[in-house]
């Protein structure tokens, strides 16, 4: 389904909307913020959203499904359409392979040029399906027989073609890899084995194409992961070369980490690849981003900020997308959710005075450098961001909008109660 110009323009902003920005402006004018500037940087920020989260994925009982799921790479398209639409914040899909292999290349490439959709960035599961028997126990490109580690490769590469075709310009990986028990794996041998796969991967990669490498403290393996930490991941990014990078999840830490850092250190080395963007209260990470630690997600984002104009690694290097599961709400609804709140802390991060900040930085003048951000992380920013997605053609509320055109009901109605989401 599409959503018409008119039925969004109906969705239009109100007096106390207008009322509001004059506000932000008056409250900022003395640190000369040019708010047009932020507005633009706000629509300029797209997120990526993943062919995995359109649907109750890890719902255990079908009862749990919300209905409507898309059924298809078609389907999951058209209702990323519908999110750009509403929010004019995500423009592209990051494809999970095998789950999602289009049976007609040429169809969706047009599908996606109607909906003004690009392909982001590819997602190999080679730990999870591919052979499930043999990974389960011993991994996959890290794991002890060599045919194991081929097949492992071999899908890599396999998603690699997929992306090729898509127009794609990198690739995501993800290993499982691990033990469950001490004495079960031998940690050099292991890691030894995934970098001399991780190898010929980004060898077969094309030249302008980049490898994202992710790390997991634990899950699905209790015992040791063979790349738990950023540490590890950029070792092996290093070893492969220039076009090899840290990819961070930030549910992939253990409580209490300092992500803001590690993406600090990161950029640093202009080793940070992208970030998924979701939450996580206990060792989880299927919660929307800033759902859990909101000033955390800001805290990253002024970093994030700081690196780039300082010229540490630039922004447009950084790749973004969301990566949650929605196990028993409305998917468009939890994904809604997460764009604004990852806008709100983007755009909050874009009001620190920074010249200020970095004075009582190196005058060593903590609780003036903690005001600075208090002014900025304490600042109701949703006017900025609500005035940025109505220039850009979206709804000025976008859930209000999704719930009173009863989106969820017609899709349920077009594709069926039983519907679901192909990956599972």
């Amino acid at each position: 389904m599409r959503i018409t110009k008119d039925q969004l323009a109906s969705f239009s902003p109100n007096n106390f909307h207008f009322r509001s920005l004059e506000l932000l402006r008056e409250r900022f004018s003395n640190q000369h913020i040019d708010f047009e500037k932020v507005i633009r940087k706000i629509q300029e920020f797209q997120i990526a959203i993943p062919s995995a989260a359109l649907g109750n994925g890890r719902a255990s009982k079908k009862k749990s499904r919300t209905g409507g799921e898309p059924r298809d790479l078609s389907e999951k398209l058209e209702d990323i359409g519908l999110l750009q639409q509403l929010t004019c914040k995500t423009n592209s899909v990051s494809i999970y392979i095998p789950y999602d292999i289009p049976e007609d290349f040429g169809q969706v490439k047009d599908l996606a040029n109607e909906l003004n959709l690009e392909f982001d960035t590819m997602n190999s599961t080679s730990s999870q399906d591919q052979n499930q028997k043999e990974y389960a126990k011993l991994g996959s490109l890290g794991n002890p027989k060599k045919a194991i580690r081929d097949e492992a490769i071999a899908h890599n590469e396999e998603v690699i073609n997929i992306g090729k075709k898509l127009g794609s310009k990198g690739l995501t990986v993800w290993m499982a890899d691990g033990s469950n028990y001490p004495g079960q794996s031998k940690f050099r041998s292991t890691l030894g084995w995934t970098e001399e796969s991780l190898r010929e991967i980004y060898e077969y990669m094309p030249s302008d194409w980049d490898l994202m490498l992710e790390y997991k403290p634990y899950e699905p393996n209790c015992y040791h992961t063979v790349v738990p930490d950023w540490g590890t991941s950029s070792m092996l990014a290093k070893r492969l070369g220039e076009r090899a990078k840290v990819l961070v999840d930030l549910g992939h830490h253990l409580p209490k980490t300092n992500i803001e850092q590690i993406v600090a250190t990161l950029m640093y080395q202009n080793l940070l690849a992208g970030f998924h963007f979701n939450d996580s209260k206990y060792g989880d990470d299927e919660l929307n981003a800033g759902s859990i630690k909101p000033y955390q997600l800001f805290l990253i984002f002024c970093e994030l900020i700081s690196g780039d104009e300082d010229g540490a690694q630039t922004w447009d290097s950084i790749s973004w997308m969301i990566d949650a599961s929605y196990n028993t709400q409305d998917p468009l609804v939890d994904l809604i959710q997460a764009l604004e709140s990852i806008s709100i802390a983007y755009t909050k991060a874009l009001l620190v005075d920074r010249k200020k900040l970095q004075e009582f930085q190196q005058n060593g003048e903590g609780s003036q450098a903690q005001e600075i951000l208090q002014m900025a992380y304490l600042t109701d920013v949703r006017p900025l961001v609500c005035e940025a997605r109505v220039r850009a053609g979206g709804a000025a509320e976008p859930l209000e909008a999704y719930r009173i055109l009863m989106i969820r009901n017609k899709l349920v109605h077009e594709r069926g109660r039983k519907s679901h989401n192909s990956i599972f």
